[in-house]
């Protein structure tokens, strides 16, 4: 897998630096590709809690809350979604049949992103599954991945 070429005008024939935030990660992205990957962030954004951060963490962007919450990048023949948990991606295997997936990876063409909703879903699974992370009790019982996705299902379809 090789991370698309980033742009940067002020390269002088060497290897462009590291992005420092996601903006600048974003900026360098050819189109297609930063249409896509600023639709995915704004899509990400509308569900994240207030207090979730961005940053660039393993070189690429990223969405942390109470720990590592997604990723996104793109590459030269396609886009991926990295939820930082496994589970996660396991829990929807049935929604992500169509797109190439493996345990930490969703792999996507730049012009056929997952839908909103499936990337919402994602996204609040992962919210959840940090949070119990965060919430263990004094027992040390840790749901099972099976029990969170019951939980966040129950709680989706309150809301919708």
């Amino acid at each position: 897998m090789r991370q698309a070429k980033l742009t940067d005008p002020a390269a002088s024939g060497t290897a462009a630096a590291a992005p420092n935030d996601v903006d600048e990660y974003l900026a360098r992205v050819p189109e297609p590709a930063r249409t896509t990957l600023n639709k995915i962030r704004a899509i990400i954004r509308s569900v994240v809690p207030q207090e979730t951060t961005e940053a660039i963490h393993y070189g690429m962007p990223a969405f942390k809350y109470k720990g590592p919450l997604l990723g996104y990048a793109a590459f030269s023949n396609h886009c991926s979604l990295f939820p930082m948990g496994a589970s996660v991606i396991a829990a929807f295997q049935q929604e992500l049949r169509g797109f190439e997936s493996s345990k930490g990876t969703i792999r996507f063409p730049v012009e056929r992103p997952p839908s909103a909703t499936l990337i919402k879903k994602l996204v609040k699974a992962q919210i959840a599954e940090n949070e119990q992370k965060k919430s263990v009790d004094c027992a040390g019982a840790i749901p099972s991945r099976r029990q969170l996705y019951l939980e966040l299902e129950r709680g989706y379809r309150q809301n919708h």
